[in-house]
C-alpha cells in the first residue's frame, strides 16, 4: 500500500541514510533530502576530511545520491545549535570529570529537535534518518524505539532521549534490513556510494585525541594534577583530568608496579583516581533525567535489561524509580565501568523503557 505525505530525509552521504531515501521514495512519500551543515568555519579541504557524516564531502555525496533517486536536495545550516548543544557540552562534561556521548545529545537537540522544527516549518509531516532502529505505537498509545532487526548494528542506545511528540513525526525505515540488505540495495539501484565504509569516529574530533581537541577550543585552561590512590596517597602527576575517563589503563604514564586503572576523576579537586581492576566494577547504577519511552512513568520496580554504553551487550537489572528524574539500576551480577556521563538505557522484549545519564554507580 503507497505511502503519503512529505518527508525530511537527513541525508549524511552515507549508504544507510541513502537507501532509507530511496526507501521512502518507493513507499510512495514525497520525500526531501537534506544534509545538515554542522562543522564550524575552517578551510574547505580540512572541512571535506574532517567533517564526516556531515562535512563538505558528506554534501557532495548526499547531492549525488539525491540526483540518482530523483528528489530534491538542500543543506541547511545548524552550526548554531550543534555548537551550543554538542561541542559546548561536550566540552563541558570532560572539564567537569565526566564522559559524554555527544552522538545521543546531537540526535536530541540536533537531528531531531533543530532538524524536525524546520522540517515541520516547510510543511513536511515527518523526518527520517538511517538509524537502524524501529518506531512502533504500543496498544498503550506510547511510540517506543523497538531494536534493529540486526544486533550487530542495533543504534537504539543512542536515540532514548527522543520525545513522544519527535517519534510520531519520525520514520526510520532502516530498521528493518540488516547492514549486507542495506548496501545490496544501494548496488542495486546503483548508487555511487554503495560500499562506502561507515563513519565510526565522532565527527567533530576524527583523531579520537579529545583531550587536544578540548585544550584547543576551551576557554578554560587545562590545569595538571595529582594521581592518587583510593586512600588518597600520590601516585603521580596527571596532563589535566579531559585526558581520561573511567576505565582507562593506556595512556596513564605511570609506573605503578601494577595495572591500574582510572576508577574515579574528581573535578572538584582535580584529581585522577587509580585502582585495581576489582574497584571497577559495581551492581548499582543511578541516573538522572530519565526519559521515559514505552512507559510514561515508572510506579513499581521492573525487570529490564539495561546497558551502561553503546557497546555494552545489556544485562539483566532491576529497574527502580528515585524521583521524579532519577532512577536507579540494580544488576544481577557485578558490571564493569559505569561511567559518569554515559547513558543508562533500558530494554523489555527489545523496546526502549526509557534511559538517563550516569551520575553515580555503587
Amino acid at each position: 500500500m503507497k505511502k503519503s505525505g512529505k518527508v525530511v530525509v537527513g541525508m549524511s552521504g552515507g549508504v544507510d541514510s541513502s537507501v532509507a531515501a530511496y526507501l521512502l521514495k518507493e513507499q510512495g512519500y514525497d520525500v526531501i533530502g537534506v544534509t545538515m551543515q554542522i562543522w564550524q568555519d575552517e578551510a574547505y579541504d580540512m572541512q571535506s576530511h574532517n567533517g564526516g557524516c556531515c562535512g563538505l564531502s558528506a554534501v557532495d555525496d548526499a547531492r549525488r545520491v539525491a540526483e540518482q533517486i530523483g528528489i530534491p536536495y538542500y543543506v541547511m545550516n545548524f552550526k548554531a545549535p550543534f555548537k551550543e548543544k554538542v561541542i559546548d557540552y561536550f566540552i563541558s562534561e570532560y572539564e567537569a570529570g565526566r564522559t559524554p556521548n555527544p552522538c545521543i545529545a546531537c540526535n536530541r537537540y540536533v537531528k531531531w529537535e533543530s532538524l524536525l522544527q524546520r522540517s515541520l516549518e516547510i510543511g513536511a509531516d515527518y523526518i527520517a534518518t538511517g538509524h537502524y532502529a524501529r518506531i512502533e505505537k504500543l496498544d498503550n498509545g506510547r511510540y517506543t524505539i523497538r531494536k534493529s532487526v540486526t544486533e550487530e548494528k542495533d543504534q537504539t542506545y543512542a536515540l532514548y532521549s527522543l520525545t513522544q511528540e519527535q517519534l510520531a513525526r519520525t520514520l526510520m525505515p532502516i530498521g528493518e534490513y540488516s547492514k549486507n540488505e542495506v548496501r545490496a540495495i544501494a548496488e542495486k539501484i546503483g548508487l555511487s556510494i554503495a560500499s562506502k565504509p561507515d563513519s565510526q569516529d565522532i565527527c567533530f574530533v576524527p583523531d579520537g585525541k579529545y583531550g587536544d581537541f578540548i585544550v584547543t577550543n576551551s576557554s578554560k585552561a587545562v590545569l595538571p594534577g595529582n594521581f592518587v590512590d583510593t586512600k588518597g596517597n600520590i601516585l603521580g602527576r596527571h596532563k589535566g583530568i579531559v585526558n581520561y575517563t573511567v576505565g582507562q589503563r593506556k595512556g596513564l604514564g605511570i609506573a605503578a608496579g601494577e595495572r591500574v586503572y582510572v576508577v574515579e576523576i574528581r573535578s572538584e579537586t582535580n584529581e585522577v583516581v587509580l585502582g585495581e581492576d576489582s574497584e571497577l566494577w559495581t551492581q548499582r547504577v543511578i541516573a538522572k533525567d530519565f526519559n521515559y519511552v514505552s512507559l510514561d512513568n515508572l510506579r513499581d520496580e521492573i525487570s529490564v535489561t539495561a546497558k551502561i554504553r553503546y557497546n555494552h551487550r545489556g544485562a539483566k537489572a532491576i529497574l527502580r524509580k528515585i524521583d521524579d528524574t532519577c532512577v536507579e539500576c540494580i544488576f544481577e551480577e557485578p558490571q564493569r565501568a559505569p561511567t559518569p556521563g554515559q547513558a543508562l538505557v533500558c530494554y523489555r522484549n527489545n523496546y526502549v523503557v526509557g534511559g538517563g545519564t550516569i551520575i553515580k554507580s555503587s
